[in-house]
């Protein structure tokens, strides 16, 4: 249902949420799925990670682990068919076939049918149990989407520029981050999505966590500015730090006037070529 005053463009809302200590889960996804139907004519939505579990929330990950037909997901059905709207769903704590844990994100389609799944590789271990209480993914991979060839990436990912390179390789023009990024390290969360916007020029779609989170005695405030970088690394559009719902309407043909216009992707060589380069210092002997 697309109702952009340009009907070349997709509406986006990137949905910046909070999810204090003192509310239940039930109560957070009812809250999520109240708020996504006040915005009917969106393309796509897009959530932070882990939100309705809440990211720091490690002492009940085995408690708050659901599978993919559990609450969270069920509720991104329901709206997305009644929307008829795709939506990211941040990620869940999943438990797998095998009982394992993973931090899992889900893209849904405008029919409510999972599109793409995505087991976060980089699992975070500083100042975080992520490490110890989640397993890794094993996969990696491009799906169609609103803004053309789309894939996925979870937060800490964003430190890693190989796996992001692999993705455009596989062809990725848009690339969805959900995060729970802390706002000491909010610098950080700035440059990256700019610098993999830049770098692969594509459309980075990064969704933060805000207010707090953790224990009274060691709370943790997430960072925001949840934001939309075009394939140039401008910032379109740029959160606050608290809740909000930002929408901008977004030209899927951007990417390729970009790479058109500079052939930065073209040029680039793959990591096995690179890895392949001889090591001779070419020092005078």
């Amino acid at each position: 249902m697309h109702t952009s005053p340009d009907p070349t463009t997709r509406r986006v809302a990137l949905v910046q949420l909070a999810s204090p200590p003192d509310e239940s889960r039930e109560a957070r996804i009812a809250r999520v799925e109240r708020l996504l139907r006040r915005y009917e004519g969106v393309d796509l939505f897009v959530l932070p990670e882990l939100w309705s579990a809440g990211y720091f929330s490690f002492e009940r990950y085995a408690d708050l682990a659901e599978t993919l037909d559990g609450p969270t997901v069920s509720m991104g059905r329901r709206v997305a068919r009644d929307l008829g709207a795709s939506i990211h769903l941040g990620s869940i704590v999943e438990r797998g076939a095998d009982g394992a844990l993973h931090n899992t994100a889900v893209l849904l389609d405008e029919t409510g049918r999972i599109a793409q799944t995505y087991r976060k590789i980089h699992v975070f271990g500083y100042r975080s149990l992520e490490s110890e209480l989640l397993t890794p993914g094993t996969s990696l991979s491009v799906v169609p989407g609103p803004l053309g060839a789309t894939a996925g990436t979870t937060c800490y990912d964003l430190r890693f520029p190989g796996l992001w390179q692999e993705l455009s390789a596989r062809g990725a023009e848009t690339v969805v981050v959900p995060a729970a990024w802390p706002a000491i390290r909010r610098e950080h969360w700035c440059l990256l999505t700019q610098a993999r916007a830049v770098e692969h020029q594509l459309w980075v779609l990064a969704c933060n966590a805000c207010g707090s989170q953790g224990g009274a005695e060691d709370p943790v405030q997430l960072g925001g500015f949840s934001r939309v970088v075009d394939p140039s690394g401008r910032v379109v559009a740029e959160c606050g730090d608290g809740e909000e719902v930002l929408v901008v309407d977004l030209d899927p043909g951007r990417v390729a006037d970009v790479r058109a216009e500079f052939p930065v992707i073209a040029d680039r060589l793959s990591l096995a070529d690179y890895a392949a380069l001889s090591r001779d210092a070419g020092a005078e002997r």
